[in-house]
């Protein structure tokens, strides 16, 4: 989202009211799992470090937060994910 006034316009643009939560990086430690945990929770996905790549990870039995995953990887839905 362009949140820029238009350009003929010097008044600035305020953005909406409603943010997504900013995304947070955090070090390996009991705190950062039971974040990820509550995040999961909550319906939130989760990134997290695998052997070879970087996985998400959300509660399978919440539909909403399945479909946070396909949102988040732009995939199909008629494209199965890994449980």
């Amino acid at each position: 989202m362009d949140y820029r006034a238009p350009a003929y316009s010097r008044e600035p643009v305020s953005p909406p009211a409603i943010l997504p939560p900013a995304p947070a990086i955090l070090p390996a430690s009991d705190f950062s799992i039971a974040e990820a945990a509550r995040l999961i929770a909550a319906g939130q996905p989760v990134a997290m470090p695998t052997e070879t790549v970087y996985g998400l990870a959300a509660d399978a039995t919440n539909a909403a937060a399945v479909a946070r995953i396909y949102a988040a990887k732009g995939r199909p839905s008629f494209n199965p994910l890994i449980v």
